[in-house]
């Protein structure tokens, strides 16, 4: 690989995630660039990231995973929730759940009409498309020949067609596609993967662009600070096993560290609210408030019952047979328990019908837990399974700051779950539904007991109090580098940052506001038309002078 240390490119592309490695593929596509992409993260070689359910071993996995925690959450008791993010090349898209979801087309109609010029449904639509290999074929909503390989579920799962059955008797249509048409309804999800394997964007995006001369990947390589000189970035420092790099850019250099990763690098280049950065001993590049700020997730609760049929992964896990025999399936065969998700399907709703767009998501986990966090996950040592509703559109915004002056350290994340009665209430009214659900005829005989959060607990204010000790982070977050006009955005809508030359933002930190649904789709989007406008800019004194 070529040295990097001291070497000018035209692009910087910093952190090889959701994002960025759409940026860097596509930025070196052509050949008339060339272009560093530095992950912090070493190569995503550990063989439980390839396969479907490996999540599972990467949740807590440090060597692929920053383990990241919030900050103490007032609304939550004060406890401290697990934020697992990917630390390898391909970021959180290598270590995820792999759903494909785009969300609403309301949702990107919204941006727009928050001055979000060439971010409508009709507009972002053409790059879901370009990136998007989709296994039924091309349509009005789907694209083929892309890089991203979005596949159906391998077979028909005996407790997801049981609770999708009972969505049906509860008044729940279906709906074949989330991602056509319309969101509403109850169905089979899709995910990124291609011959029951995991397809992030590393395997999507770099693996066939990692012969290119033009493209130096660097792994092991932690972004610490964007050089800035006259209000225009002109390089990047890194840190490596070696000690302190940095690199120079012609062009421009593109932040793609995700809704933590990338407001913490801004604020250690001097890009940021000015007391903050004066409190953690940093230079004032300029005072941008809104760096960090607005920081929102999706935040979910979990209704879990006991399985009266072995059939869950809990099943699974807790037989070292069972284990065997699916390892030796999936290595066969590709097929068995190993060659899925466990979160097959799932429904989108609204919690009151007078909302225009879907505002709870409820998964289907085939499997039910004693703990899930920074220790591991450990499942009940009988079948189970868990229905998990997920708010769409959380009211609360919180921050991502800096912890202290090492730029090595994590990020000190405080999210503002459950600030208004909506946003408790659609939890509540998801645990309802989930409860609803599990009463119709379809899934009484796969139901022993309900476990969480237990046939006792009914009230608002007892249900309420289970959300706050139970409740946690879907690990969507977005929005801390806002996209926009104004003081309370980061980056105008071809995603330059404001005031620096030089310097653009693209990964899901960007949206203005949450999408309704999963993000990775999304910020693989974004990468895709982040990639598409630089080109177009570059071009553009190419074109004047002709």
């Amino acid at each position: 690989m070529p040295e990097a240390a001291g070497e000018t490119y035209d692009f910087i592309v910093t952190g090889a995630g959701s994002a960025g490695c759409v940026v860097a593929s596509r930025l070196s596509e052509s050949g008339r660039y060339r272009v560093l992409l530095l992950e912090a993260g070493p190569p995503d070689r550990n063989p439980w990231i390839h396969i479907p359910l490996g999540f599972a071993r990467t949740y807590v996995n440090p060597s692929v995973n920053w383990r990241f925690e919030t900050e103490p959450q007032p609304q939550l008791g004060n406890r401290r929730l697990y934020l697992p993010r990917g630390k390898t090349l391909g970021g959180s898209s290598s270590i995820n759940g792999m759903v494909y979801i785009r969300g609403h087309h309301g949702d990107y109609d919204e941006w727009r009409q928050r001055g979000c010029e060439g971010w409508d449904w009709d507009s972002v639509l053409p790059f879901f498309k370009k990136a998007e290999n989709q296994t039924r074929g091309a349509d009005d909503f789907h694209g083929t020949g892309g890089p991203l390989h979005v596949s159906n579920q391998p077979g028909r799962f005996e407790l997801a067609d049981a609770v999708l059955d009972a969505c049906e008797q509860a008044g729940i249509p279906r709906n074949p596609d989330f991602n056509g048409a319309q969101q509403e309804g109850c169905g089979y999800y899709q995910t990124t993967t291609l011959n029951r394997r995991r397809w992030s964007t590393a395997q999507a995006y770099l693996k066939p662009a990692r012969n290119r001369q033009n493209l130096v990947i660097r792994t092991g390589a932690h972004a610490t600070r964007v050089l800035i000189e006259n209000n225009r970035a002109v390089g990047v420092e890194f840190h490596t096993p070696q000690g302190r790099e940095t690199a120079r850019a012609r062009g421009e250099i593109v932040v793609s560290g995700g809704a933590y990763g990338s407001p913490q690098l801004l604020l250690l280049s001097g890009l940021g609210p000015a007391q903050h950065l004066l409190d953690m001993g940093v230079q004032v590049v300029r005072d941008m408030p809104a760096v960090g700020a607005n920081l929102h997730d999706h935040f979910n609760s979990y209704v879990a019952w006991r399985c009266s049929k072995a059939i869950t992964l809990n099943d699974l896990e807790n037989s070292r047979l069972r284990k065997l025999s699916a390892g030796v399936r999936y290595a066969l065969f590709r097929s068995g328990p190993m060659a899925s998700n466990g979160i097959h399907a799932g429904l989108f709703t609204r919690s009151d019908a007078r909302l225009e767009r879907p505002d709870v998501q409820l998964n289907i986990f085939e499997w039910s837990t004693l703990e899930r966090g920074k220790n591991g996950i450990v499942p009940h040592p009988f079948p189970g399974f868990t229905i998990s509703p997920v708010h769409l559109r959380p009211d609360g915004r919180g921050t991502v700051r800096l912890a202290s002056s090492d730029p090595l350290a994590p990020p000190a994340v405080l999210f503002d779950y459950l600030r208004t009665e909506y946003d408790m209430q659609s939890v509540i009214f998801g645990i309802r539904l989930a409860r609803r659900i599990a009463e119709q005829p379809a899934l009484r005989p796969y139901i022993a007991a309900e476990l969480q959060p237990g046939p006792a607990v009914t009230s608002d204010a007892d249900l309420a109090a289970y959300v706050r000790q139970s409740g946690v982070s879907n690990q969507h977050p977005t929005s801390s580098c806002a996209m926009g006009h104004g003081p309370n955005t980061v980056v105008d809508p071809r995603l330059r940052v404001h005031g620096i030359d030089g310097l653009r933002v693209a990964d899901a930190s960007i949206m203005p506001v949450a999408v309704g649904g999963n993000t990775n789709a999304p910020t693989i989007m974004i990468g895709e038309k982040a990639a598409a406008m630089i080109l177009e800019d570059v071009a553009m004194p190419a074109r004047a002078a002709a």
